[in-house]
């Protein structure tokens, strides 16, 4: 069993536990899970967990059925997140966000791996791999350049903002490269190599932990065990297929051990697609299969040049290959609930990589900034775009929002705008016309699955009130038409209908919301996926102050996952003289420069009848020409655009450019 400690437990406490637990037949350790300082008690002592639970200091027992304690979901119940690399250049691999790492199956020279790291980088990549000690199966195969290759390496991440994680092979070569690299990697060869993981396990590091060829899901994650048990608390679990009777492919990618392991423990998981299949045109497939599947990331071979590849080659992918597939992963993201996670490139200034890496300035808050309650789609599109671990703040409404990022309180706030059903919420789009310094920085798209959520008590033939905000109805019309007899009401978001249930104990009152919002307020679904169509998008953006307080074409705070790449979409707002051709006017500044419109939208003016202002979404050209001085976040032609657009137009608003989602 674990039992959790207290934050700031006396000395006298934690020795007062330890004999409680070895007087009743336990052999006790001290261990990190997470961020909690535990006891793990093991043997076949027997305790009273009641009583255990009562001794001060403890702040939890958790009793597992699993050998595998420390890396059991008994035992921690949320998901553990690894942060791998230095403050600066940081990664986390788990939660809401997909991880790539990628790279050459191994290090062969200096230019090789500089080379390979730069493209993968490109591509999206967050870490770097490469091996520089190779276990081969022939004595006569290329084995890796040692501690040479290592610092080839280490210098090519660094130039590129990466962290790097490569293979360990031996106990005495782990203390060697414990500070040349940023993860270690136990091999399949290797995972049951019990004195490497204990010597590794103890070095503290994150550790990417591969599933040996012929190991069970429960021996994988005994091997765990080994690496928790003996200090480190960061462990990365890698599927990259078994050993089958099949030999068309070079392994078998077990795809169901992802859930399964995902339901057994806490650990996040990723997969090695390209040792899974071992032949690169079935590399992607697998790595898409992986993804829908749950995984947290991938590790994938790249080369510049696979035919000339000293290891693997045929099982690399060209570069231009893993571009595609991570287009790919981007498009998929969504549909499963994620992001791809994207990190700050080394060029930028260190004032720079702090507003990426953070989302806001130095000296600011580093709040971000929601409408609703916990367990709010808002605050799930929030963890996607910051992390599970960001700041947040949480505001009864969305002008609540806008005046928190105004006055400084939040770094940056997120705005649902746009629903793939029910269209625009124009509500917030006129905020931004009200709140002139404040800007869309970024943009993600967030599935929305309507679940009926009531009291533990409650069942459905007795509800009689629904709650919900009024988008969740329209969202649901179909399933609510089924029961004419509810009485709806609306709240100001899905999550506070919740809350209201939870604070009244009402039994008869039912709300329409997220399964995260239900988990929040410790309440339970009766229907889950209750939307009248499963293609269910919110478009948010995220808002900041831009940079002088008034500029239209200032750079603002972009969330760390949205990434650092130019901007390639931009929001406009104006109206135009009421003369014929005059919208055509203004359509066709944009169609010149090669600007691509992708939304057009009027509403009507307040207070001025029969007059409207123009919503305008457009994608901006992939390349252009900068001049020299100029934000090189802006491309010189969009630039040009808006400027002949002021003359063309009577009332203007540039809302903001942002990377678009996919």
């Amino acid at each position: 069993m674990i039992v959790v400690l207290s934050k700031g437990i006396s000395t006298h406490d934690k020795d007062m536990i330890r004999i409680y637990l070895k007087d009743r037949g336990f052999s006790a350790r001290d261990q990190i899970l997470g961020d909690d300082a535990v006891i793990g008690a093991s043997g076949k002592g027997v305790a009273d967990i009641r009583e255990l639970g009562l001794l001060p200091g403890v702040e939890r027992v958790a009793a597992t059925s699993r050998p595998y304690e420390l890396a059991s979901r008994e035992s921690r119940v949320e998901d553990t997140i690894v942060t791998v690399g230095t403050p600066g250049q940081q990664v986390k691999i788990g939660g809401s966000r997909i991880t790539v790492i990628a790279g050459p199956c191994a290090v062969e020279s200096k230019n090789q791996i500089a080379e390979t790291a730069a493209l993968v980088r490109e591509s999206g990549a967050v870490m770097l791999r490469g091996g520089a000690y190779k276990p081969r199966t022939s004595p006569y195969a290329f084995q890796g350049l040692g501690m040479e290759g290592l610092e080839y390496m280490k210098a090519a991440g660094e130039a590129n903002g990466m962290p790097i994680v490569t293979e360990v092979v031996s106990p005495e070569l782990a203390v060697q490269m414990k500070d040349l690299t940023d993860m270690f990697q136990i091999g399949a060869r290797n995972m049951q190599n019990f004195e490497l993981l204990k010597k590794v396990g103890s070095l503290g590091k994150p550790v990417l932990l591969k599933r040996g060829p012929s190991a069970t899901i429960e021996e994988w994650l005994m091997a765990a065990e080994y690496l928790l048990a003996s200090g480190t608390k960061d462990v990365v679990l890698c599927e990259r297929g078994i050993r089958t009777f099949e030999t068309y492919t070079r392994n078998t990618l077990d795809i169901s051990a992802i859930p399964v392991v995902k339901a057994l423990s806490h650990l996040p998981v990723i997969v090695d697609p390209s040792h899974a299949v071992g032949i690169r045109a079935k590399v992607a497939p697998a790595a898409l299969a992986a993804i829908a599947a749950g995984a947290n990331g991938l590790t994938v071979e790249v080369h510049p040049r696979p035919d000339e590849a000293l290891s693997d080659g045929p099982q690399s992918l060209y570069p231009e290959q893993f571009e595609r597939l991570m287009r790919d992963i981007e498009a998929l993201a969504p549909v499963v609930g994620k992001e791809l996670l994207r990190t700050p490139r080394p060029h930028l200034s260190v004032e720079s990589a702090a507003v990426i890496s953070t989302g806001h300035s130095t000296g600011q808050s580093d709040k971000i900034a929601f409408s609703g309650e916990s367990g709010a789609y808002a605050e799930q599109a929030l963890m996607r775009a910051f992390g599970e671990e960001a700041p947040r703040l949480s505001v009864p409404s969305f002008t609540a929002v806008f005046n928190a990022v105004l006055d400084g309180s939040a770094a940056a706030g997120v705005i649902p705008v746009e629903n793939s059903l029910a269209g625009s919420i124009h509500e917030n789009y006129d905020l931004f016309l009200r709140y002139p310094d404040i800007a869309m920085v970024g943009e993600l798209k967030l599935r929305i699955v309507h679940c009926l959520i009531a009291d533990e008590r409650a069942n459905i033939d007795n509800i009689s009130i629904v709650r919900s905000h009024p988008q969740g109805f329209a969202q649901c019309q179909e399933f609510l038409d089924k029961h004419p007899g509810w009485q709806l009401e609306p709240y100001n978001n899905t999550a506070a209908a919740v809350a209201s249930i939870a604070r009244e104990g009402a039994v008869k009152v039912a709300a329409i919301a997220s399964e995260a919002a239900a988990q929040a307020f410790g309440l339970k679904v009766l229907r889950a996926g209750i939307e009248t169509n499963p293609l269910n998008y919110t478009r948010f953006v995220i808002i900041s102050r831009r940079g002088d307080g008034k500029g239209e074409l200032t750079a603002a705070p972009v969330p760390p996952s949205l990434g650092s790449e130019k901007p390639n979409k931009a929001s406009l707002v104006f109206s135009v003289n009421d003369e014929p051709g005059s919208l055509f006017a203004c359509l066709k500044i944009l169609s010149e420069r090669g600007i691509n419109l992708s939304k057009l939208e009027s509403r009507p003016i307040h207070g001025q009848p029969w007059r409207y202002l123009f919503y305008v979404d457009v994608h901006l050209p992939a390349e252009g020409p900068i001049p020299q001085n100029a934000n090189p976040r802006f491309d010189v032609s969009f630039e040009g655009a808006i400027e002949e657009l002021k003359t063309k137009t009577e009332d203007f608003y540039f809302l903001g450019n942002y990377r678009a989602a996919v």
